[in-house]
């Protein structure tokens, strides 16, 4: 299963891509026989102003032989919002299987 991570700022960080891959790897690391490829964007949805929720994680899996399942998520940081989104991935996913399995 590849991971590709993408900023729509430009502003990546080596911590911050280990720790997407670390927790995406933890939550669907079950699944990844059954995955191509998972792509991350991360961007700041107001740039330079704070303010609540303005961290977005969007995240598509690519099941092999489906359609692509996409989430998305809104936090104050990076590291919770890719955290909701891998819990959201693996629900959507789980469901996805389970149907198909049935």
């Amino acid at each position: 299963m590849l991971i590709e991570i993408s900023y729509r700022d430009g502003k990546s960080s080596d911590a911050l891509d280990q720790r997407i891959r670390d927790t995406l790897t933890q939550t669907l690391g079950h699944l990844a026989d059954r995955l191509t490829r998972l792509e991350v964007h991360l961007g700041d949805e107001n740039a330079a102003k704070q303010g609540p929720n303005d961290k977005r994680c969007l995240v598509e899996a690519r099941p092999k032989g489906l359609d692509p399942i996409v989430v998305e998520t809104f936090g104050s940081d990076y590291y919770d919002t890719v955290g909701e989104a891998a819990g959201k991935l693996r629900r959507a996913l789980g469901r996805r299987f389970d149907k198909l399995d049935a």
